[in-house]
């Protein structure tokens, strides 16, 4: 990805940058998918970051502020609590409100950006892509 991490198919949509200092970069990912949520988890870790996996929007909201990540790459299309949902309760949670959130999503970036309310994603990544890439666009949130 290099220096070009806006490229139709993953962007950055904020200024929003994470302190983590000497610690590894630590990532949620969170999918109801389970088996996907759990590989992605595992790719991003082999990159050197710290994962967790949530399996849905009602879990990430418990396990995002117990595990403290400085990103969470967040599935859209989930049961019960979807990833829109998710990113918002989050932003009105203190100890979660500062952390980086990615949209990790087959919706295109157009499409998704019509259903955004407010700043409740930092980022975005659409499904498909080497989690190379996306463990890049990651480090771009942690300082």
């Amino acid at each position: 990805m290099g220096n070009d991490h806006r490229n139709g198919r993953a962007a950055i949509w904020t200024s929003r940058r994470v302190t983590r200092g000497a610690s590894k970069i630590r990532v949620l990912v969170v999918d109801d998918n389970v088996s996907a949520a759990q590989a992605l988890a595992t790719c991003l870790s082999l990159e050197g970051m710290e994962c967790e996996a949530a399996f849905g929007g009602h879990a990430a909201l418990s396990l995002a502020t117990e595990f403290g990540p400085h990103a969470i790459i967040m599935d859209i299309s989930m049961p019960g609590c979807d990833g829109y949902q998710a990113a918002l309760a989050l932003r009105g949670d203190a100890r979660a409100k500062e952390v980086a959130i990615v949209a990790f999503t087959a919706f295109d970036e157009a499409e998704l950006r019509q259903h955004v309310v407010d700043q409740e994603f930092d980022g975005y990544y659409q499904k498909g892509q080497a989690p190379s890439r996306l463990a890049t666009l990651v480090t771009l949130f942690a300082h």
